[in-house]
Order: structure tokens, then sequence, then C-alpha cells
């Protein structure tokens, strides 16, 4: 594929406007453009000159609208094309402390989660800086706001695909996001949702970036994760709390365990205990997730009482706790649902 201005900071894109001689004002303009997620033909205070120059060696956009199904409480799924062909999805979630946007960071997933849609096909790629910051901008121009603020202030990198596995793209993606030039999004905005890849959570650390980490956890000990997250066979839970306190120690910030509740898996209030033992001293919090029921996965949610009956025993243990509310179950919200059921259809019809 073609390389995208999508790609590019604002100053990446300064050098290019010097490079190919044309007045440096016109840097504004043209990364007003990029973040408007216009096409070139769309950008009338831009000379023709300068568009066809910059036309012929960069796309101006990576991402397309394919589909967008709206559900409860105005929340959005999108079903995005990539210039491949291949598609990708995410969810827009109002707030209202502000308006959240899943981000894909891979077509596919190779991490082949029990609970997960995402992973039924395996990997297919990884996604191009572009490809996810694309998502962000054209979320942005789809739920433009007529005061001139920002549409979306939240980003969480939870959609299909494990973001440390594509650790380079995505690490210059929070530093796009998070330019002044750019949406200036903060990174105590920005959440990484990860099943836990040691080397990568301290080069992450390392890195000086202080984005959220969120760790899907799912279970307290390695004998019950072995079954859900065959990851975790490579690198074991003890591995993953080192990291994670190193990561603590690095940057400060309050690490987040998001705990799938599953019928008869690990909902009990044995595998609660064993979850106040792991965590307890950890800076953090534990978000439990009703689970979304995937069908080809075969595998249930907890019931409300059973949820219910988990976050009171961790209350008790002194571990902070939450059930995420659920948002776009109506609309095949899940990781991987949409994109999985469009594939399954195009083949269908094909």
């Amino acid at each position: 594929m073609r390389p995208s201005l999508q790609d590019l900071s604002f100053e990446e894109i300064a050098e290019l406007v010097k490079k190919f001689e044309f007045p440096t004002y016109r840097t504004k303009q043209l990364y007003d453009m990029v973040l408007r997620c216009k096409e070139y033909n769309e950008a009338t205070n831009l000379p023709l000159p300068l568009k066809q120059k910059f036309e012929n060696e960069y796309d101006a956009i990576s991402v397309a609208l394919e589909q967008e199904f709206c559900g409860k409480s105005n929340v959005k799924k999108y079903l995005y094309r990539l210039r491949d062909g291949i598609t990708i999805e995410g969810v827009y979630m109002p707030h209202g402390y502000g308006d959240s946007l899943c981000v894909s960071t891979q077509a596919g997933c190779r991490m082949a989660c029990s609970f997960c849609a995402s992973g039924l096909n395996g990997l297919e790629r990884n996604l191009e800086t572009s490809e996810i910051f694309g998502q962000v901008l054209l979320a942005e121009r789809l739920n433009a706001r007529s005061d001139g603020k920002r549409a979306i202030t939240n980003i969480v990198l939870m959609g299909s695909g494990e973001p440390l596995d594509n650790y380079t793209n995505v690490i210059k993606f929070i530093s796009l996001v998070n330019s002044e030039a750019s949406l200036n999004i903060s990174e105590r905005n920005i959440s990484l949702s990860t099943v836990g890849l040691p080397d990568k959570i301290r080069e992450l650390a390392d890195s000086g970036h202080k984005v959220t980490l969120a760790i899907s956890l799912h279970a307290p000990t390695d004998e019950k994760r072995n079954k859900i997250i065959p990851q975790n066979r490579k690198h074991c839970i003890a591995e993953i709390i080192n990291a994670v306190k190193y990561y603590f120690e690095k940057t400060g910030r309050r690490i987040i365990f998001e705990y799938a509740l599953a019928k008869n898996e690990n909902s009990t209030l044995q595998s609660a205990n064993e979850l106040i033992i792991l965590l307890r001293g950890i800076p953090c919090h534990v978000n439990l997730i009703p689970l979304n029921f995937v069908k080809e996965k075969k595998i249930e949610g907890a019931d409300s009482k059973t949820v219910n009956d988990f976050l009171n025993a961790l209350a008790k243990g002194r571990i902070s706790a939450t059930v995420r509310r659920s948002m776009g179950s109506d609309i095949f919200g899940a990781c991987g649902q949409l994109r999985l059921g469009y594939l399954e259809g195009s083949n269908a019809r094909s």
C-alpha cells in the first residue's frame, strides 16, 4: 500500500511541505485536512498544484466506513474498510463524562482467548499507524459537534487485536493522538488493554508514555487462566504481575484488571478469594465484565446474582472493583462479533 498522510505528525508533514517547496503556512492547512479526515478534493483552501503533488505520493485517508449500526444509549458500532479491502471494527460510546471510542489495533488476533470472537480466524495482519489513527479521525468526523469541541475524549485500545503485539505502530499512534498539534487527547484518557506481554509492558513503562494499562486477567490462577488465555502458557501470571508492578513504579498509574465472568468457569467465590490474594497490595481496580455470549465459543456469561456475589466478595477483601456497564450487546458489541458476522455473510454470498 502507498504511504498515508494519516501516518504522519505535524512536523513530518511540515518537512514534506518544505521539501516540495510550498509555503510553510500550507502545513497547517494540510494537517487540518488530515485531522478532519478529508480527501484532497474536499480541501478547498489548498491550491491544486499542492494537492496534485501530495496525491501523487500519499493517500489522504486510510479508513472508510463500510457499515454503521446504532444501538441503545446512542452507542454506535462501526465496520471499517481498509485500503486493501480488509475490514475492522470499533465502537463509539457516549458517556456523561465524555465520549469514548474503542479502537482496533490488528485485523484479527493470534491470542485465541476462549471467550473472544476476534481471534476465531487468527491474525490477518497488524494495522498501520494510519489505520489506527484513521479510526479516531473518521469517528470524529462522523460525530462532529456543533460547538467545535472534540467528539472523542477517551480512547480505549480494546477492539480487535492485541495492542502490544503491534507495539511500534501503537506507540506512534499514541504519540500522534496525544500531540498538541493533533487531537491533544491526554494519555490519562487513553487505555491500553493487553493479555499481558511482560517484555512489552516493561518497554511501554520505559517509553515515557503513561497510558492507563488494563490487563485482561480473567482468572486468578495459572491453571484456570491457561484454559481461558492460551498465551498464559508462555507468560504466566507471576511474570505479568511483576511487569505490572514495574509499570506502576515507572508511571505512577493505577493498574486496571479486566475480569470477564463466565458461567461455571471463573466466577465462583473461591476464584474471588484467589483474586483477592493475587492483587493484594497492588494499586489497582478490577473491572468485572458481564460476558457477551459468542455462539462460536459456546461460553455463557455468569448471571447477575453471581456477578454481584463476586463483586461483594472483592469489596470485603478490600479490592476496588466495579461492574462495567454493558454497552453495544444489541449491535454485536463484543470484540470481533460484527466483523465475523460480516465475513460470514460475505462468504455465504460468494
